[in-house]
């Protein structure tokens, strides 16, 4: 009953940083992992601001009913350089008003001209975030690839220790002991015997078996 409530309790709305922290390896395996959020339909809002799940990434400037200060076609560093300096221009502006005439009519202007420029700039930064994904991206994937690598190249030098200690174990293994020259004689001498005593009779075998083997004793 307890493991059931928790559930419940679990699938109600998290914040953020609350959901990350309750969604374990612990609570995954026990099955008290917070349950996903639902997909986004249709409309969701975030920072005050409605968003259609339809509409690109970067919004024009024209949806947001917002006035283009640049051409369609430009070029994004100039513009910025642009941008920059027409932000002083104006905000000079401003301080002489509000130096000589703080009650001009002016100063609302300037305010909105203020404005509209932080807009454009921040707007045409915003058009950089999926080349700065993107180059993230590849960075991460190229920082993976350098540590696969080195991992591979670690593990092909231990296997080359590891052969060189084998072949260096191989190397210095005892060899077999060789057979005395004596033995051989004997033991021809055996197999010698053994072969004439199917084709001749002997009147002792043994006595050349005795002999053989009191040899073999003796040089040992």
């Amino acid at each position: 009953m307890a493991s059931s409530d928790a559930i419940q309790v679990c699938s109600l709305p998290l914040p953020p940083m609350q959901y990350v922290n309750q969604y374990t390896d612990e609570m995954i395996r026990r099955g008290r992992a917070p349950r996903p959020p639902p997909p986004i339909q249709d409309t969701y809002h975030m920072f005050g601001n409605a968003f259609n799940t339809e509409d690109s990434i970067i919004r024009p400037l024209e949806s947001q009913g917002i006035k283009r200060l640049y051409p369609l076609h430009f070029d994004r560093k100039r513009e910025l350089k642009k941008l920059n300096l027409s932000l002083l221009a104006n905000f000079l502006d401003l301080l002489d008003l509000l130096v000589n005439c703080p009650d001009s009519s002016k100063r609302a202007e300037k305010i909105e001209d203020l404005s509209l420029l932080f807009i454009h700039i921040h707007h045409l930064l915003n058009e950089f975030r999926p080349h700065q994904a993107r180059e993230t991206l590849r960075v991460m994937m190229e920082l993976q690839k350098r540590q696969r690598i080195e991992t591979a190249s670690r593990f092909q030098r231990h296997l080359d220790k590891v052969m060189e200690i084998l072949q260096q174990a191989v190397q210095n293994l005892p060899e077999p002991m060789e057979v005395d020259s004596k033995h051989n004689i004997e033991t021809e001498l055996f197999m010698n015997h053994e072969k004439s005593g199917n084709e001749e009779s002997n009147d002792d075998p043994c006595n050349m078996l005795d002999r053989i083997m009191c040899n073999i004793v003796d040089n040992m």
